[in-house]
């Protein structure tokens, strides 16, 4: 078992910059690849970022290529998003989710764990 928790949402202007963290615990983190979703009102879960369990592969929406950075620190089993130049549409809630080491898409339904997501809003 495994339990995600997010932190770093808030309310900020657009061309803003927020640094969503994520901290795991249980099942050995380090084994596992590590993605952010974001869900906006009334529109399905999509996919944000990648990272693998070893932190040497990372992949983006290309929504958010360029804009988003996402890494982790296995001795802290904490994984980041790093968000600059914000937009409006970036609004949404966002979470984190683990899956094993053998998947690294951007399939929502593959992934086993969740947290209980962070609210970001850029205002315009």
């Amino acid at each position: 078992q495994v339990q995600l928790v997010e932190s770093g949402g808030g309310l900020v202007q657009a061309g803003g910059s927020l640094r969503l963290s994520c901290a795991g615990s249980g099942r050995t983190f380090s084994n596992l690849n590590m993605g952010w979703f974001r869900q906006a009102p009334g529109k399905e879960r999509e996919f944000v970022a990648v990272i693998t369990w070893s932190g040497f592969s990372t992949y983006y929406a290309d929504s958010v290529k360029g804009r988003f950075t996402i890494s982790r620190d296995n001795a802290k089993n904490t994984v980041y998003l790093q968000m600059n130049s914000l937009k409006p549409e970036d609004t949404a809630v966002y979470y984190c989710a683990a899956v094993g080491a053998l998947y690294s898409g951007s399939d929502p339904t593959r992934y086993d764990y969740w947290g209980q997501g962070t609210q970001v809003t850029v205002s315009s």
